[in-house]
């Protein structure tokens, strides 16, 4: 069974950057569409970005686009999620998805097939 992990999360001061990574120990990911959502307390789910299994196909949320790059190292079996300029506003517990198919999209994210657990992203001077 697919198993993702995700990893880069942490406390980071508003303007900063992180990047988060999404792998799968074992499995190779060029099958899968991978999508990065986020849930902060109190909230809905939220997709934020996407990226196709040949990374020629990427996808924003609104509230993100621009500050949020989505990538992937198919070589490396990992995606990755590289995010400027964070905001209050982007503190949440980050997940990454993957989807037996050549492009998920965020509009439907119960489609995905695998989950990981989960890396927190506080954003907070």
């Amino acid at each position: 069974q697919l198993q993702l992990v995700e990893s880069g999360g942490g406390l980071v001061q508003p303007g900063g950057s992180l990047r988060l990574s999404c792998a799968a120990p074992g499995f190779t990911l060029d099958n899968y569409s991978i999508g990065w959502f986020r849930q902060a307390p109190g909230k809905e789910r939220e997709g934020v970005s996407c990226i196709s299994t040949s990374g020629g196909s990427t996808a924003y949320a609104d509230s993100v686009r621009g500050r949020f790059t989505i990538s992937r190292d198919n070589a490396k079996n990992t995606v990755y999620l590289h995010m400027n300029s964070l905001k209050p506003e982007d503190t949440a517990v980050y997940y990454c998805a993957a989807e037996i198919s050549v492009w998920g999209g965020l509009a439907y994210p119960d489609e995905y097939d695998y989950w990981g657990q989960g890396t927190q992203v506080t954003v907070s001077s």
